[in-house]
């Protein structure tokens, strides 16, 4: 398992093996720090590569940490799922060498749907962003690995 992958990823080979497939976060140094049912932990650290012309994180990056943490929630069960929509409100900047912590929880999951509410936070605990994803699920084929 790869370097960015922590303790509470372990135990889910699914999940462990989509985590090694995702070039984009593996590159700019998401770390998936836990899954279970319906739930995904992923932290990130703001770079001079990630701010816009302002200074501060650009809005993209935070909405790919949290569109990320959906992302493996919503896998968590296996079927692969992905996005039908999602939006977010940036709440607060951050900053160059800010750690940012995403949880993703599901809220909803009826059929092939469901609503997951992602909170991103600095190591602070300040609410920098709160995201929405809908999620529908494409098939009941599992996720390989």
């Amino acid at each position: 398992m790869g370097e960015n992958a922590g303790p509470g990823v372990a135990g889910n080979s699914r999940i462990a093996a989509l985590f090694e497939r995702d070039r984009t976060c593996r590159s700019l140094g998401i770390t998936l720090e836990d899954v279970s049912a319906g739930h995904a932990r992923m932290g990130m650290k703001v770079t001079a590569d990630m701010v816009n012309g302002h200074g501060i994180a650009h809005g993209g990056f935070i909405f790919l940490l949290a569109d990320a943490a959906f992302s493996y929630a919503c896998n968590s069960y296996g079927p692969v799922t992905v996005a039908q929509a999602a939006q977010v409100t940036f709440l607060a900047p951050a900053a160059v060498g800010d750690e940012l912590l995403a949880e993703a929880a599901e809220r909803s999951r009826s059929g092939r749907n469901g609503i997951y509410d992602v909170t991103v936070r600095q190591s602070t605990g300040k609410v920098v962003a709160e995201f929405r994803g809908q999620s529908v699920t494409l098939s009941g084929k599992p996720l390989s690995g």
